[in-house]
C-alpha cells in the first residue's frame, strides 16, 4: 500500500511540475507554423533514385511522430513540403595503423521548401553519420543506404527543430 501512495504521490509530484513550469511540446509550436495537415513531395534524384524512397518515409514518418500531424494530398493541405537531396559526400574520418580508411562520415544536404497558404520559406539542413568499413574495402549499397537513411533522419530532425523554433516565436507574438 505505502508502494501504492509513494508512486501515486510522486506522479502527481511530476504532473503539476510539468504543468506549472508550462511546458509544452515542440509538436504544440511547431502546428503554429505548419497547421494541422501536410503533404509532401520529394523531387527524385535521377543519379540515386533508391535514396528518394528513403527520405520520402522518412519525412512522412516525421510528420506523423513528431509534428502529431495528418498527411494529405496537397490540395487538402495547410503546408506542403517540398524536399530535394543533394548527392551524399562520403568523407574519411578514421584511418587503421597501416594508413586504410576504416571510417567513413556519411553527409547529407536536404533542400526542403516550406507552402503555408501564401507563404513560402526554404530550409537547408545537413545530417550526419558515422560508420566503419573494413581495411582496403569499398562502401557496399547496404552501408550506403543505412548511411544516407541515418543522415537523412538527422537532417529531418534539424529541420523538425527550426520549425518548431519559428513556431514558439509566433507563439510569443
Amino acid at each position: 500500500m505505502k508502494k501504492y501512495l509513494l508512486y501515486f504521490t510522486l506522479l502527481s509530484l511530476l504532473t503539476i511540475g510539468f504543468n506549472s513550469c508550462g511546458y509544452k511540446p515542440s509538436s504544440k509550436f511547431s502546428r503554429n507554423v505548419t497547421g494541422e495537415k501536410i503533404s509532401t513531395s520529394v523531387y527524385i534524384s535521377l543519379v540515386d533514385p533508391e535514396n528518394t524512397v528513403i527520405i520520402k518515409d522518412a519525412v512522412d514518418a516525421a510528420v506523423v511522430s513528431v509534428f502529431h500531424n495528418s498527411l494529405v494530398e496537397r490540395k487538402d493541405a495547410d503546408t506542403h513540403l517540398d524536399i530535394q537531396m543533394s548527392s551524399p559526400a562520403y568523407t574519411p574520418i578514421q584511418y587503421n595503423s597501416d594508413g586504410y580508411v576504416i571510417g567513413y562520415r556519411a553527409r547529407v544536404v536536404l533542400h526542403i521548401t516550406r507552402e503555408s497558404g501564401t507563404e513560402k520559406k526554404a530550409y537547408t539542413s545537413y545530417g550526419t553519420y558515422d560508420f566503419s568499413v573494413e581495411p582496403n574495402a569499398i562502401i557496399t549499397d547496404q552501408e550506403r543506404f543505412n548511411a544516407i537513411k541515418y543522415s537523412a533522419a538527422k537532417a529531418i530532425d534539424s529541420f523538425i527543430a527550426k520549425v518548431s523554433a519559428e513556431g514558439s516565436l509566433k507563439n510569443r507574438e
